[in-house]
């Protein structure tokens, strides 16, 4: 091999290795199950779930002109646990500035959904998920996973993990006032029992 050959073929490799870094570098130490929702920037999804209360169909697009928390939970899932009680108070707090919160339920049988409800309380609705189609169409990978929709029916925001008081009035606040939020990551989401 001759010195010139010698050199070009390092040349071509030294590129190569470092094309190879600057792609997935970045991604190094990151989950991509985590990454941020293709929904953010678009519609709402056009799904139809069923309101536990009183068996009322309620269509996600229907409530274009409030903002919406779409909560994904589950009466199995720990964090949801602790998360309720927050939502029940966002859910009162903001009422009168035209926030409705939703709530989902994932992959459970309705009655460890009342039983859930009847111990922590019922404070927004909650709506089945028949053959969890608004879950496949949010892209839930499990729960708690938290959506924020504006009034124009946009999905802005992504919440991975239990939301806190301070994370969700930041948000909300934001959205009312017409400001951009991000996306978080708050910790892991369970994907079954």
């Amino acid at each position: 091999m001759s010195p010139r050959f010698r050199w070009i073929a390092f040349t071509v490799l030294g590129l190569v290795v470092v094309a190879l870094m600057l792609i997935f570098l970045p991604r190094f130490g990151s989950d991509p199950l985590l990454s941020d929702s293709p929904l953010i920037g678009k519609p709402v999804p056009d799904v139809t779930i069923t309101n536990i209360d009183d068996d009322a169909p309620i269509a996600l697009r229907s409530l274009e002109g409030k903002i919406v928390v779409v909560n994904f939970w589950a009466p199995w899932c720990v964090p949801c646990r602790a998360e309720h009680a927050v939502l029940i108070a966002a859910a009162e707090a903001f009422a009168s500035a035209d926030v409705q919160v939703l709530g989902v339920v994932y992959q459970s049988d309705v009655g460890d959904v009342n039983r859930f409800l009847d111990e922590l309380g019922r404070g927004y609705p909650a709506a089945m998920d028949p053959g969890s189609r608004a879950a496949i169409s949010f892209g839930v990978r499990g729960v708690p996973e938290t959506f924020f929709v504006d009034p124009s029916g946009i999905v802005v925001a992504k919440v991975t993990g239990p939301v806190d008081g301070p994370l969700l009035t930041s948000t909300l606040e934001a959205i009312l006032l017409g400001e951009s939020v991000d996306s978080q990551e708050t910790g892991e989401v369970q994907p079954a029992p």
